[in-house]
Formats: C-alpha cells, structure tokens, sequence
C-alpha cells in the first residue's frame, strides 16, 4: 500500500507542476509584453519553484508555501472574474486553475 501511496503523491506532483507550467505559458502570452501577465506567469513559476525544488530552506515551510500558491491562485480567478476578458483561452485557463487548486488541496489534505 505504501508503493501505491508514493505513486499517487508522484501523480499529483507531476500534474501540479503540469497545471502550474500551463498556466504561467498562458499568462505570458497574454497581451505580451504586458508586465502584469509577465508578472503573473513569474509569480506561477516563482512558486512552483519554491514548493518543489530541493532548497533545503524551503523545505519546512511547503505546507504554507502550497497554501499560498492556492491563494495566489485564487486572487487571479477573483480578479479575472472582476476585469477579464470572456474568450477561449481565459476559460481554458480557469479550468486550468481551477484544476491546479483541486490539485493542490488534493496534496496538502494527504500530507
């Protein structure tokens, strides 16, 4: 059962990085070279970064690191939903986060 346990944390670590490097290429797309998606996207990256990479640092604090790339998560969806615009790749990229938050939750509730 612990071989099962590991591949499914696996699983879900692969997926959120999957879901966070699709949605930090879509926020760089947008209306390049705007800073603020070019922020975005670094900020996407920045996180993924620091909740998954040895940094022996960073390692006792992945619990609020997660909880803080599901917020940061959140806050663009909030203000999409605020000052967005309504096309086929704002959706894809809602789902994408929505997904990514589903994800995350997933991760930090089996730690």
């Amino acid at each position: 059962m612990q071989e099962s346990s590991a591949s499914t944390d696996r699983l879900i670590r692969i997926g959120v990085i999957i879901l966070t490097i699709v949605t930090a290429v879509i926020h760089f797309s947008l209306l390049f070279p705007d800073p603020v998606f070019i922020l975005n996207g670094l900020g996407y990256l920045t996180l993924l970064g620091a909740l998954y990479l040895p940094i022996p640092q960073l390692q006792p604090h992945q619990k609020l690191i997660r909880r803080i790339l599901i917020g940061y998560t959140l806050l663009a969806i909030v203000i999409w939903a605020a000052i967005g615009n309504r096309d086929l790749i704002a959706y894809v990229d809602k789902i994408d986060e929505l997904l990514l938050i589903a994800l995350l939750v997933v991760e930090e509730r089996r730690h």
